[in-house]
């Protein structure tokens, strides 16, 4: 019986890549060479797809861009190609059909829609949600808006656009009237806390923004919510799994992309220590819900904060989260039942499925 070909993209022009990089080694270690004949494709920060055939150790490292084996190659949006096409060094073309698609691609272009558009065109089954649950949930102010009206509580927030900077101080002093420091300043479009302030004052909320508009068009401020850091993992289409709640210590102020990656000391515990159960399930429930209302499929990570008095807020829901050693996505599964090379295959078989 012939293999399925599943084609594993990494990397890509985001402030993410090296973290896909690590994300991407570690599911193609545990995607099953039995079931599985999978093909690497690479894209470098400078947006340039290759055909990587490489060692995989290579790809976590980065040295896979300087193999010399690479091979320039597209991903055909013509539905009868299914596949990619590598352009040889003497112009030959050659067509690589593949079955499905693990886009392992984090942040702008990977998991805001874009690459899922694509490869919507391309008719071909991919890992994850579809192009408007991506574009949804990327962008934090659309987030709001949505779990807003599906009656799910987030912190308070208000949206600044780049064409509005020439009112940034009478901005920033309405947020000082509707909002209370602390207050975290972030853009709309970035994931894994990149571009990201807390900040106390008007002097450090105008900085803030100014330093969010650096990485996009659209910047949201929060009112910033004292209480435990915490994630819950969701996997499906129709039929849903559910984790349990995993708890976050983050060795820096606030769980920062140098916290999540860089440094050693942030915990995360699985389940979390200090939530009760019947407010577990209450933070399961809610994930669940929000993950409906935005459309998504195949996998998210939903984060909350939950407060001493009991309240849970609802932070953010990652499409495509992190699958480092330490990310809390693959521990929450694992923790729940499904090894690692269980979930890869459950993630490819309901990019089928849908």
């Amino acid at each position: 019986m012939a293999k399925i070909r599943v084609a594993v993209i990494f990397g890509g022009k985001s402030n993410e890549h090296s973290i896909s990089l690590i994300s991407a080694t570690n599911i193609i270690r545990n995607i099953s060479a039995d079931k599985y004949e999978i093909v690497m494709i690479g894209i470098t920060q400078k947006g340039r797809w290759l055909l990587y055939n490489g060692d995989v150790d290579s790809i976590e490292n980065g040295m896979w861009e300087s193999n010399p084996d690479n091979v320039s190659c597209v991903l055909s949006p013509d539905p009868l190609h299914k596949g990619f096409l590598a352009i040889m060094d003497d112009g030959a073309v050659q067509h690589i059909k593949v079955d499905v698609v693990f886009p392992v691609l984090h942040g702008k272009n990977g998991e805001d829609g874009t690459i899922q558009g694509l490869l919507t065109l391309a008719q071909i089954p991919f890992v994850g949600c579809d192009l408007i649950s991506s574009a949804n949930c990327m962008d934090k102010d659309v987030t709001h808006i949505i779990l807003e009206a599906n009656k799910i509580k987030t912190a308070k927030w208000l949206t600044i656009r780049s064409n509005e900077l020439d009112t940034l101080y009478e901005f920033a002093k309405k947020a000082e009237k509707e909002l209370e420091y602390p207050i975290f300043v972030k853009p709309a479009n970035c994931g894994s806390s990149v571009g990201i302030s807390k900040v106390g004052n008007i002097d450090e909320l105008i900085k803030g923004i100014k330093t969010a508009f650096s990485h996009d068009a659209k910047v949201v401020i929060e009112q910033g919510i004292s209480g435990t850091e915490c994630e819950c993992a969701v996997m499906g289409n129709s039929s849903l799994t559910v984790s349990t709640v995993g708890e976050i210590e983050a060795a820096n102020e606030f769980y920062d992309f140098n916290a999540k990656y860089q440094n050693a000391e942030s915990k995360t515990y699985i389940p979390a220590r200090n939530i009760p159960q019947e407010k577990i399930e209450q933070i399961r429930e809610i994930a669940k819900n929000a993950y409906k209302a935005l459309g998504c499929s195949g996998l998210a990570r939903v984060d909350f904060f939950y407060c001493e008095n009991g309240d849970i807020y609802l932070n953010e829901i990652n499409t495509l989260p992190g699958h480092t050693k330490i990310s809390m996505y693959p521990q929450l599964m694992e923790y729940f039942g499904l090894t690692p090379k269980e979930q890869a295959d459950k993630l490819i078989s309901l990019a089928f499925e849908r």
